[in-house]
């Protein structure tokens, strides 16, 4: 197996177990994983939020982690890189407002690399204008938004547990997903996994 290189997109307020656990588990398996925050370099931080489901009508929110940054983004070249994580949290909101950001996840879904993203990340997604007719799951707050970029929504059959796959898209709900996001993830990778 050839270790991959994945790039990870993040910013302050992004889903603190969505953003550690995948960088911990992909680097586990050997992928080497470099995370990037626009207008931050090496050795910079952001600020996490955690997201609990506690009864209430929506998740509630916490501050988390300071998250390392491991890579500069001004520095990065997206073709250097053989897939995409995209974390939730409050990050995608407003890194969808980030002409750069756009232009790295419209090539990632244009050279067909693989793209993991999960709850809110699907926002670049539909910013990007890369999930028109792809069928894909997220947070069920962004069914309209994602339904009004032409995407196919498909309700988690599992709950905020289940993911899916079209293609090199896999993408989850929310956090208690993991151990189905990052196996498919890993299976559209190629990375071999024990049954």
């Amino acid at each position: 197996m050839a270790n991959k290189k994945i790039l990870m997109l993040v910013g302050d307020y992004v889903e603190d177990y969505e953003a550690m656990v995948p960088f911990q588990m992909l680097q586990l398996v050997g992928h080497q994983t470099d995370v990037v925050c626009p207008d931050k370099k090496a050795g910079d931080t952001v600020v996490t939020a955690i997201h609990d489901f506690e009864g209430q009508q929506t998740y509630s929110e916490k501050r988390g982690h300071n998250f390392a940054i491991n890579a500069t983004f001004d520095e990065i070249s997206e073709s250097d890189y053989d897939a995409l994580i995209i974390p939730g949290g409050r990050s995608p909101e407003y890194l969808r407002l980030n002409a750069r950001v756009l232009e790295i996840v419209r090539h990632f879904a244009r050279e067909n690399k693989p793209i993991a993203a999960i709850c809110h990340g699907p926002q670049l997604l539909t910013a990007a204008g890369v999930i028109s007719g792809r069928s894909c799951t997220a947070y069920p707050a962004l069914q309209p938004e994602l339904v009004a970029g032409s995407a196919e929504w498909v309700e988690p059959s599992g709950g905020l547990d289940s993911a899916h796959i079209d293609g090199n898209l896999v993408t989850a709900p929310a956090w208690p997903a993991h151990a189905a996001w990052i196996r498919a993830f890993l299976e559209v990778l190629g990375t071999p996994l024990v049954s």
